[in-house]
């Protein structure tokens, strides 16, 4: 009796080491499945866009002058084809992305210097920093596409110092300041 009850006891344990092992599997399974399908439905509309973008853009300007400007934090991809004298910028209007008179005029500046105006319609696609680094982002690639597109205006635009690149940027916070230079309160006591 003492044997058979071993070999009972045995089989006992065995199955319900399988019911508790089986259960876990299918919910690891399960869970591996559902952050799969997340991660497919999260990268698809971001891809999906990334290429319409790409497609649309070089279907539209197969023959355009490229250029890139930085300013600050931002970058502008600048495509001029010679036009009317559109500018849009992501994909919208000059006068409806940059609504401040100030930046509309930043990013006509080089066609006033090198007097072309309505010759070139531009297309900016600018990502990073604020409205005000992006328009000098696309001033800074228009002026060099105004370079590669004609070579004799390199000297206007050098004058004007729109073909250097401003350097400035904002200075890193301190340790045991507030701010980059921003200090402590003086207290006497």
């Amino acid at each position: 009796m003492t044997e058979e009850k071993k070999t009972t006891a045995k089989k006992t344990a065995a199955k319900t080491t399988e019911k508790k092992a089986a259960p876990a599997k299918k919910a690891t399974a399960t869970k591996t499945a559902t952050k799969t399908t997340k991660t497919v439905k999260a990268t698809k509309p971001a891809a999906e866009t990334k290429a319409a973008a790409k497609t649309v853009a070089t279907s539209k300007l197969g023959g355009a002058i490229y250029a890139t400007g930085k300013r600050k934090d931002s970058i502008a991809r600048v495509y001029m084809v010679p036009g009317k004298g559109n500018i849009t910028v992501n994909g919208t209007p000059m006068k409806d992305y940059f609504k401040r008179a100030v930046l509309q005029m930043i990013l006509v500046q080089p066609f006033d210097v090198t007097k072309r105006d309505g010759a070139y319609d531009v297309v900016a696609m600018v990502t990073g920093g604020g409205l005000s680094g992006q328009a000098g982002a696309v001033k800074h690639g228009i002026s060099k596409a105004l370079e590669k597109a004609e070579p004799d205006l390199r000297k206007a635009l050098k004058a004007a110092g729109f073909l250097t690149r401003d350097s400035r940027v904002v200075e890193r916070k301190h340790f045991g300041f507030h701010k980059a230079r921003r200090s402590t309160q003086f207290s006497k006591r």
